[in-house]
């Protein structure tokens, strides 16, 4: 009876939905506040309804309801509960529904928020936002109906696929769909503003909290994807370039573009029709990447669907969204005057600059993402685009935007004297290149990938340190430190964001110029030397968990002969569905991660045994954490609430003077 309930909140949902699309916009060209004001109780309503479907569903999995279709196919009586519950999630319809409660959460948020806003710049925007939602819904009740019964329940499941059943994919794709759903806002608002024909400083400050918020939420997805690949698949690695992976880093880069983008538009109401294409492409992109991983397209480890009927569907949602959006932009963009006039030296110009690089550099993503797909339908050719590729093209624009970025943050707006700046900066310089030659004399591989990576970084961190610091003021350091909490919390978020990167900068270049690896077959109580630890196969035992079998190898590493670590690597085999996984054991540490897997048996005696030294591996997600955390910093400033600082355009009759 629950799940029947879902399902008739989700066919009110689309409902509520169709009327939310329709009134609204109606209302808005005709001038009709009643029509209107339907916009804010539909949004709630909406989100009321998917939720109560969302939670039917969640019901159903936590209570195994094997006489659904879609719990019998993710789940097992034997699971632990929060593979339970993340099981809703770790399926293609289940997925699609917390999509969707997120669409519509960030519509209910904007109608809750956005009462400061125009009425017709909020009707217009909560009705492409339903719009949204009616395609979504549609496509959910069309073709993937979580609530669909089996004729004659069975006594069990057939389990979770094993990789998902662990903590990081269990709050991964939340994350991830907060950032990718959450940039349908920015979309709305990009819409709306080409329907009214009008952006000004006033839009940019509504539209960058939502932006922020969908880049914070992406970044923090992408890390636990990240970090979840890198010892959950036993690999070693933090990114594959898996087709998957660059769904999701695509929009990151069009939404660090976006907000950038509107700063400009914020303070010199300069790059109007830029920032506003920047919003539909960064939510395009991540139609993109809802596409590539439910279409079946390309094959991923991270895939939900191959169902080709489900890809048209999402397709054609794309064309019409993304499509109707880039077509409304080339009737009305050239409305869009930009009032700033900036010099060729300025902040304007350094975040063009960077804007430029981002945007290019995930349409390089998309290229080598793509290009198999295209070489196979038009020229018949099976081709296979890898990591070579991507960090050859890609890495080029991730120097260019380093090596700016720390002027850019301190040049003035409208006209700057570069000198100036850049000798303030000679210190960060300086201690830059320091490092890059203390790296380089001291690292036991001459590879300029390491000591290029920790020039980048240091000159990234020391850049955000000098920008902070001549924020504030003069004086000596406790004059300084005085004034610290006086500098806007938007200030602090930048500069630990761009010392984020720079953290991130480092791990990534640390840890692929310097790892260690060694493959071998180890006899138990054998004892071999790996990048100075000698590590030691001191037992191996088969043990038995809630839903799977266990082959564990006890793994003794020392150093100069006392014991730094032991591990307890694992190779699981889930019986529901027959599928082995590698549980790597990872001894992490602030300059290195000692990183053990454990294989098969050998016919000659002996176990496969993989050693990994990875260094600066932490780095790498304590960066991301700090990009995230700066990004929070940033969001809390009150002046980047949702109309904060706007003031009201002249209203007549409930309806903004045109």
């Amino acid at each position: 009876m629950i799940a029947e309930l879902g399902h008739v909140a989700l066919i009110l949902a689309l409902g509520v939905a169709i009327v939310q699309a329709v009134v609204p916009m109606i209302g808005a060209q005709k001038g009709w506040t009643g029509w209107m004001a339907v916009a804010a109780p539909a949004a709630l309503l909406q989100f009321t309804f998917t939720l109560a479907a969302f939670g039917a569903l969640t019901w159903a999995f936590v209570t195994s309801d094997f006489s659904l279709r879609l719990v019998w196919a993710n789940s097992h009586s034997a699971k632990p509960m929060l593979y339970k519950i993340s099981g809703v999630w770790g399926n293609h319809e289940g997925s699609m529904l917390l999509w969707v409660l997120i669409l519509t959460l960030f519509g209910a948020m904007a109608a809750g928020f956005g009462s400061g806003l125009p009425p017709r710049l909020r009707a217009r925007a909560l009705a492409v936002q339903s719009a949204i939602s009616v395609a979504f819904l549609a496509f959910i009740l069309l073709t993937s109906n979580p609530f669909l019964r089996l004729a004659r329940p069975p006594f069990d499941g057939q389990d979770l696929n094993p990789l998902l059943q662990d903590p990081g994919l269990a709050f991964h794709p939340p994350f991830l769909y907060l950032g990718y759903v959450g940039l349908s806002m920015a979309f709305s608002f990009a819409v709306a503003a080409l329907i009214e024909g009008r952006v000004d400083a006033a839009w940019a400050r509504w539209v960058r909290p939502w932006t922020l918020a969908a880049w914070i939420f992406l970044t923090i997805g992408i890390a636990l994807g990240s970090w979840w690949a890198y010892y959950e698949l036993g690999w070693g690695g933090f990114w594959f370039w898996d087709p998957v992976e660059n769904a999701s880093f695509m929009p990151w880069l069009f939404a660090a573009a976006l907000l950038h983008s509107a700063i400009v538009v914020e303070k010199r109401e300069a790059l109007k029709s830029w920032t506003v294409l920047l919003a539909i492409l960064a939510f395009g992109f991540s139609l993109i990447g809802t596409f590539i991983v439910r279409s079946g397209i390309i094959t991923s480890v991270h895939s939900f669907a191959s169902d080709p009927s489900r890809g048209i569907f999402i397709l054609l949602i794309l064309l019409f969204f993304t499509g109707g959006a880039l077509v409304l932009y080339s009737f009305r963009a050239s409305a869009m005057e930009a009032k700033g006039v900036f010099a060729v030296v300025s902040r304007e110009s350094a975040l063009v600059v960077n804007n430029i690089l981002l945007a290019v550099s995930s349409f390089v993503v998309f290229i080598g993402t793509m290009w198999p797909l295209v070489a196979e339908m038009f020229f018949d050719r099976k081709l296979s685009v890898g990591a070579p590729f991507f960090e050859a093209a890609f890495t080029p624009f991730m120097v260019a935007i380093a090596i700016i970025l720390p002027i850019g943050a301190m040049l003035p707006w409208k006209r700057a004297r570069l000198g100036r700046v850049v000798r303030s900066l000679v210190p960060a310089m300086v201690l830059a290149v320091l490092t890059f030659l203390l790296v380089w004399a001291i690292q036991s591989e001459r590879t300029i990938l390491g000591p290029v990576g920790f020039l980048l970084g240091v000159w990234l961190v020391a850049g955000a340190a000098t920008d902070i610091w001549r924020r504030l003021g003069a004086g000596g350091i406790g004059a300084r430190l005085g004034r610290a909490g006086r500098v806007p919390r938007a200030d602090w978020g930048r500069v630990v964001a761009h010392a984020g990167l720079g953290v991130t900068f480092m791990g990534i270049a640390g840890l692929m110029a310097w790892q260690v690896e060694d493959i071998r077959v180890a006899q138990v109580g054998e004892t071999f030397e790996v990048a100075g630890y000698e590590v030691t196969l001191a037992d191996v035992t088969r043990e038995e968990g809630p839903n799977y079998f266990s082959t564990v190898g006890l793994m003794e590493l020392r150093r100069d002969g006392k014991l730094v670590a032991s591990l307890r690597p694992e190779k699981r085999v889930y019986p529901v569905q027959s599928m082995p996984t590698t549980e790597a054991a990872i001894a992490n540490g602030f300059w290195r991660d000692l990183y053990m897997v454990i294989g098969d048996p050998q016919e000659g005696g002996g176990w496969a045994v993989r050693t990994f030294i990875k260094p600066f591996a932490n780095w790498i997600w304590a960066g991301s954490l700090l990009m995230a955390l700066g990004g929070t910093l940033s969001l809390s400033d009150r002046r980047y609430r949702v109309a904060a600082g706007a003031t009201r355009r002249n209203v007549v009759g409930g309806v903004p003077a045109e």
